[in-house]
């Protein structure tokens, strides 16, 4: 008897669903994505080349690239390339594109041609989200003197800055960096 989980052969043939649909779960976040970017009036937002050009080259629309831009900005994948790569391996990334899989280059020109665009995207999807409530998880600020009431006595704030920061749908947020010393007494 073997003392290890041993994985599948690599050579042996399996039968993997045909259908996309079975690989992705119903609240898989991707269809809130797809829904969500299928809803829009990507006109009205001022996205490029909702009209396709009638000479030339097909081009993707716009829907599949934000819906690709979309994914990459909840999960943390904000390269092209890696966008690209999602494209070609990622089953989440191929059912929400239906398979289609545009190049780094593609995906770089649509996220600098429709900056203005993502922005509103963005914020209308925040905006969803605050009336959904999407994570359901209230939001607690903190400044120095609440953190220390927290932390308690063995802790003696040292120095407090606080950070303007801009949302990438260009809301404004600010940040609370506290720094504190441990007191001697509560070694």
């Amino acid at each position: 008897m073997k003392r290890f989980v041993e994985g599948a052969d690599r050579d042996q043939p399996t039968l993997f669903p045909e259908c996309l649909e079975d690989w992705i779960d119903e609240n898989n976040p991707v269809r809130v994505i797809d829904v969500f970017v299928d809803n829009l009036d990507l006109t009205d937002l001022d996205f490029a080349g909702v009209d396709p050009q009638s000479i030339g080259r097909p081009s993707y629309h716009p829907a599949v690239l934000l819906k690709i831009y979309s994914y990459g900005y909840l999960n943390a994948v904000q390269s092209s390339c890696r966008l690209e790569r999602e494209a070609n391996r990622n089953v989440e990334v191929m059912w929400m594109t239906r398979r289609l899989a545009p190049d780094h280059k593609t995906i770089a020109d649509f996220r600098k041609d429709n900056g203005s665009a993502i922005r509103k995207v963005c914020a209308r999807f925040v905006e969803l989200c605050r009336r959904e409530r999407c994570s359901g998880l209230p939001v607690i600020r903190y400044d120095p003197t609440g953190l220390a009431e927290i932390l308690g006595p063995g802790f003696v704030p040292v120095s407090s800055v606080r950070h303007p920061h801009r949302t990438p749908w260009d809301a404004p947020q600010s940040f609370q960096f506290s720094v504190f010393r441990r007191s001697p007494e509560a070694w």
